[in-house]
């Protein structure tokens, strides 16, 4: 993998951890929201992460013409968000009977979050991030540890 192609693929990741970062953020700002513009309780957002395609086309083709695999095969080039789903769990009921939001029987539908679900998730995006900002820094060290060695 060339370093160029690290940069991109750590860029991806950092990008991708930061759509999970802002997901997060939402579901523990909205633990309490029981009314949203669909109707019912917020609910909660999970992101989906799938590989990036590896490369360009041209060395895609170059790949599969030195026999190091067919085009569009080998390694991915980073990480994508492939989509934001929300949770289709049943709410938590909470009985208040003088909530505006109360049902007949007097039960009030919260989100179904839960807080140290919630930080576990940010502590891992945040984990992620501090990782891939680290191969970061080093693919560009490298690079200007080669520009250095070429100017001599």
């Amino acid at each position: 993998m060339s370093i160029l192609a690290s940069l991109r693929a750590s860029a991806s990741a950092l990008t991708a951890q930061r759509t999970r970062m802002n997901a997060i953020s939402n579901n523990v700002a909205n633990m309490e929201t029981t009314r949203t513009p669909e109707g019912g309780p917020y609910r909660r957002q999970q992101v989906v992460f799938t590989p990036r395609p590896g490369g360009s086309p041209f060395l895609q083709m170059v790949r599969a013409n030195l026999g190091l695999g067919a085009p569009g095969a080998g390694a991915s080039a980073g990480v994508q968000v492939a989509e934001v789903v929300e949770d289709q769990s049943q709410p938590r009921l909470v009985y208040q009977p003088d909530h505006p939001d109360a049902n007949a029987d007097g039960y009030v539908a919260y989100p179904n979050i839960d807080l140290v679900t919630e930080m576990v998730d940010m502590m891992s995006a945040t984990r992620s991030y501090e990782a891939n900002l680290t191969v970061l820094n080093s693919a560009k060290n490298m690079a200007i540890k080669a520009l250095d060695i070429l100017k001599a």
